[in-house]
């Protein structure tokens, strides 16, 4: 049981993680019905940048401020950054055929992955513990503060995510821009400025969920967002892309099914296959909702677009 219940608590952690970026995922496509697939390479643009501003200042600061500094300098990075890509990658294809800015994120993708190399090293680097690291007991599983800081941090950002989108005016023309540009222009919004808010609003999101991600299993290096990038693509399809509820349910529920998975796939199949196969759970899940249900669980809703 207690084995049980700890997979649940990894798996609400990783789920987070992938929800945040999901997020990211599906505003992008509820907007212009493009797959950012250089989402990733943010979230590890965002957690190198961290990991850079932590081990200039350690021991110079309280673990807490150390850890949010990096955070706020991560997001104002990342949000420099894919403004940057909106605007000279994906603005000028904006009307092209729908290949060809898929085929530029996948470059852009590699270009990031390349130049972070070059700039950080390819290295692994350890990501310093920034907070009490002694574990809570829930039920015999365990706990500790940076993962209870992830599900918390979580669900705020769904929450305000969500105030923004159905209750400001960010959040009226982001629904505009995404029912109809053009219309939306006739009736006084700006589709650019939106659309680059949406690609601001996204990196802040993939910042945090890197900095989280490296605080959590204590490593950054330049090909870390590629696979968890991926998944939150997967979860965003799980959940329905275009829905930011939905993203939140597909990534929580991928965590899920990927942690019990990696718990008990050894027992499952009699010691063949080790819990490092957890990754396959994660495109079998991608199959099986493009298969039976393409619009995800819970569809897609234009109300729910950003």
């Amino acid at each position: 049981m207690e084995t049980f219940i700890q997979q649940i608590i990894n798996g609400l952690v990783l789920g987070s993680v992938y929800a945040l970026v999901a997020l990211g995922y599906t505003m992008v496509y509820g907007i212009i019905n493009l797959i950012n697939f250089a989402h990733g390479e943010v979230l590890m643009v965002g957690a190198l940048t961290s990991w850079t501003v932590v081990s200039t200042l350690q021991g110079t600061m309280p673990g807490w401020l150390l850890l949010l500094l990096s955070l706020m300098a991560a997001i104002v990075v990342c949000a420099v950054l894919n403004f940057a890509i909106e605007k000279v990658a994906y603005r000028p294809l904006r009307n092209a055929p729908r290949l060809a800015p898929l085929i530029t994120a996948m470059g852009m993708s590699l270009l990031l992955q390349t130049l972070a190399m070059i700039i950080w090293k390819p290295n692994y680097k350890p990501f310093p513990i920034l907070l009490p690291s002694a574990p809570f007991d829930v039920f015999g599983a365990v706990i500790n503060t940076t993962q209870i800081l992830i599900l918390v941090v979580t669900a705020i950002t769904l929450a305000g995510l969500m105030y923004l989108v159905n209750k400001t005016k960010l959040g009226r023309a982001m629904r505009a821009t995404a029912e109809n540009p053009r219309v939306a222009g006739l009736m006084g919004v700006k589709p650019d400025m939106v659309i680059s808010a949406t690609f601001v609003i996204g990196a802040a999101l993939a910042a945090l969920a890197g900095v989280m991600y490296a605080a959590n299993y204590g490593s950054v290096q330049h090909t870390m967002g590629f696979l968890p990038g991926l998944k939150a693509f997967t979860a965003a399809v799980f959940g329905g892309i275009g829905n930011l509820p939905g993203a939140m349910v597909g990534g929580v529920l991928l965590g899920l099914i990927e942690s019990l998975g990696a718990g008990y796939i050894g027992v499952l199949t009699g010691g063949v296959l080790g819990s490092h196969y957890s990754d396959i759970f994660a495109f079998i899940v991608l199959i099986l909702v493009l298969t039976l249900r393409p619009q995800g669980l819970l569809g897609e809703r234009v109300a729910d677009r950003a």
